[in-house]
């Protein structure tokens, strides 16, 4: 493990959610001094506390780890607005409508930032009934592909994994203006708006 709860998280949390370091060692059933301890770094809690000592400070176990403290603004969110990430290892792909912390295969993911399509990640859009028909004239080997392709709109998200040696090229049915993106396995995450 590469990190472990900070003492400055724990009382960062504790201090918003406006608990005494006595009100959070009852609830622990710890002493006030054994949290002094935690919060100045002069120890750790024991792996057994971790789950509820995120519970009572209300974050998750990742927040904690992380030290970053996740404050939910998901109202009324906008899906265009989210974030992909690509696990290195498996190639899983991950969609989250706000900025995470993502692990697959014991590494932490980083965001994606789209780029606009360029010369060598062309997408092409063609309206085709109710769908959108996207190709790319990108090479499909083991090295160099394309991993996925996804259609998102302001509340939907449609994604569709490629694999080396297939077409690059997906249909998607058409729920309104939004972004395609295609991700690239050497060269990252490219985006245009489709309407």
């Amino acid at each position: 493990m590469d990190n472990y709860v900070t003492g400055n998280t724990i009382r960062a949390l504790r201090e918003r959610k406006g608990f005494t370091q006595k009100q959070l060692a009852d609830k622990l059933e710890v002493s006030a001094k054994t949290i002094s301890k935690w919060e100045t770094g002069c120890g750790l809690p024991d792996i057994s506390l971790l789950e509820p000592l995120a519970q009572y400070l209300g974050t998750s176990l990742s927040s904690l780890f992380s030290g970053k403290i996740a404050v939910n603004a998901n109202i009324g969110y906008d899906m265009l607005r989210g974030w992909f990430y690509v696990c290195p290892v498996c190639g899983n792909v991950i969609y989250s409508s706000g900025e995470s912390t993502i692990s697959c295969c014991g590494i932490t993911l980083p965001k994606l930032e789209a780029e606009t399509a360029d010369d060598s990640h062309n997408i092409y859009v063609k309206q085709i009934e109710y769908d959108f028909y996207v190709t790319l004239e990108h090479q499909m080997t083991k090295k160099h592909y394309i991993s996925f392709m996804a259609y998102v709109t302001q509340n939907k998200v449609n994604i569709l994994k490629l694999y080396p040696e297939q077409d690059a090229e997906g249909r998607f049915p058409i729920t309104g203006d939004g972004k395609i993106f295609i991700y690239c396995n050497k060269h990252g995450l490219f985006s245009i708006n489709v309407r």
